[in-house]
């Protein structure tokens, strides 16, 4: 499968922004689709994922603020995120796994990477 991810931008902080990850292929429905964000130096940080079965999981660090959804008909999942802080500056990243991986939050478990698209808030 092949990931594009896209709709970064640079946003104030406490505003909005939806991301979007359209994937190819006719299986979309078997991947569990996540999204990771990266800072310079730092190692990639998992920030939601929705598993083929629709689960979704978020971190501390976003619940209450980040939203994942799938629209199984587009291929794409989106992440929307809203009251942006200043510390989400980051490269957003989608991901896909084929099932359901044991642990969603850990980068290595995932074949398919997006090219990244640039989130930068501003205070």
């Amino acid at each position: 499968v092949q990931l594009q991810a896209s709709g970064g931008g640079l946003v104030q902080a406490g505003g909005s922004r939806r991301l979007s990850c359209e994937a190819s292929g006719r299986t979309f429905t078997s991947y569990t689709i996540t999204w990771f964000r990266q800072t310079p130096g730092e190692e990639r940080e998992f920030v939601a994922g929705v598993s083929q079965t629709g689960f979704i999981y978020y971190p501390d660090s976003v619940k209450g603020r980040f939203t994942a959804s799938r629209d199984n008909a587009k291929n794409t999942v989106y992440l929307q995120m809203k009251s942006l802080k200043p510390e989400d500056t980051a490269v957003y990243y989608c991901a896909a796994t084929l099932g359901e991986p044991s642990r969603m939050v850990d980068a290595g478990r995932y074949e398919y990477w997006g090219q990244g698209t640039q989130v930068t808030v501003s205070s």
